[in-house]
């Protein structure tokens, strides 16, 4: 039988701020958004306090209950280091691991006789290596290894692990977890079946499958099997799952000068195209946007602009056409406050050239190639194209962001001794 594994970090942002910072190990912590928003993650004690997730941060700030609370700008270069070492640290050990977002990882734990004993090997392995405290759940399929993670999260008495692999087990927590608690099952999904009567995690597995898959396709009807303990969900098969990727900010400042913008846009461009090399992606279809604030008694204006275009992941070539479609969007006298690119029509990438193609598709592929590896070893923006900020004056506010420890030498840790 598979066992397919979960490892999940416990309010990972906060985890990893408090991971370079001891004296907040017991206090509230809390990671707002870009331009220091609202709340994005919060720490179990930030909850128990009343923080709520999205909670704007200029009504918290007021709250004085909350005056103990840690705050912290978002770090994501920090996070993305750690999520690093976080997976480096189970690859080492593991014949399958998968990331599925940045704190979230499947482990394939098939073969081994003491998977209790190896997942509480793995937690500690990760704190060790990556200061992370995590949980880990396990079951014959992902969807159950998804759920098992969810209760070990909930149940502190069950110190971070969950089996799902034993039947009556199984039936006994599925009997006792409303419907709402099932991975992939979606708002409207659930309330086509409590329409019906069904609560439990249980209601649902009994339902006829032909019942299912009639009111919620053919994906409920795997879900349902999943959950009966039959595996329908491979490692591979949740790496094709992106529909679009994004890069959308809203700025530090307002932006009133076209060159400004442009170099907005090209450094949004740089950061998409690095997303869609980073899955292994490309794109057919390119959207610009850019609006002011409707808050803030400017006069309002939005607008977007998409094409249909030659599917790249190539950087320069999505500046091109990212600065072609807005250029049509500027208006003079304005005063922008957000802008973004978006990425569809996503297929995987391709070195091979067509007789239509309008540029060398092999040498594109070399020179993104070059582009990264120089990127990912002495860090991001080592080499850019030269229409983007190196130090945007427009970026996003972020006053509480921590130091970059782990990838920027002048920010390092640093050590006294007397």
């Amino acid at each position: 039988m598979p066992v397919f594994g979960l490892i999940d970090g416990n309010s990972f942002y906060c985890s990893c701020e408090r991971a370079f910072k001891p004296s907040i190990q017991k206090k509230p912590v809390v990671v707002l958004s870009n331009n220091d928003g609202c709340s994005i993650a919060r720490t179990a004690e930030a909850k128990a306090l009343g923080v709520k997730m999205g909670e704007p941060y200029h009504v918290c700030k007021e709250r004085p209950e909350l005056s103990d609370v840690v705050w912290f700008s978002s770090n994501y270069v920090l996070y993305g280091d750690l999520s690093r070492r976080f997976y480096l640290s189970l690859a080492e050990r593991l014949p399958k691991v998968e990331p599925y977002s940045i704190d979230e990882m499947f482990i394939d734990l098939s073969g081994f006789d003491d998977v209790a004993g190896l997942c509480a090997l793995l937690r500690s392995e990760v704190m060790r290596v990556a200061k992370i405290p995590t949980c880990i759940g396990w079951g014959p399929t992902k969807t159950l290894a998804k759920l098992a993670n969810a209760i070990a999260k909930k149940h502190t008495e069950l110190n971070g692990l969950c089996d799902l692999t034993n039947e009556q087990t199984r039936k006994n927590w599925l009997d006792r977890l409303d419907i709402d608690e099932v991975w992939g099952l979606g708002k409207q999904n659930c309330a086509k079946l409590h329409k019906l009567g069904v609560r439990t995690i249980a209601d649902f597995v009994a339902l006829p499958p032909e019942h299912v898959q009639k009111l919620l396709s053919v994906v409920g009807k795997r879900l349902q099997l999943e959950l009966k303990g039959q595996s329908c969900l491979s490692f591979a098969d949740m790496e094709t799952n992106k529909k679009s990727i994004a890069t959308t900010k809203s700025f530090g400042r307002v932006v009133t000068q076209w060159k400004e913008m442009r170099e907005v846009i090209a450094t949004y461009a740089t950061r998409a195209a690095e997303k869609l090399r980073a899955e292994g992606l490309q794109a057919g279809y390119l959207s610009v946007f850019i609006h002011t604030n409707r808050h803030s008694g400017d006069p309002y204006y939005s607008n977007q602009r998409g094409a249909v275009i030659e599917p790249t992941y190539d950087t320069a070539v999505l500046i091109t056409e990212s600065i072609r479609l807005l250029k049509p969007l500027w208006k003079n006298g304005y005063r922008y406050y957000k802008a973004g690119i978006i990425l569809n029509d996503l297929s995987c990438l391709s070195n091979q050239s067509d007789l239509f193609s309008t540029y060398d598709k092999e040498k594109s592929g070399t020179l993104m190639q070059v582009l990264d590896d120089i990127n990912a070893r002495y860090g991001r923006g080592t080499l850019r194209p030269s229409s983007t900020a190196l130090r945007p004056s427009w970026g996003a506010r972020s006053a509480m962001r921590s130091p970059r420890y782990t990838t920027h030498l002048d920010e390092i840790v640093k050590a006294r001794s007397w």
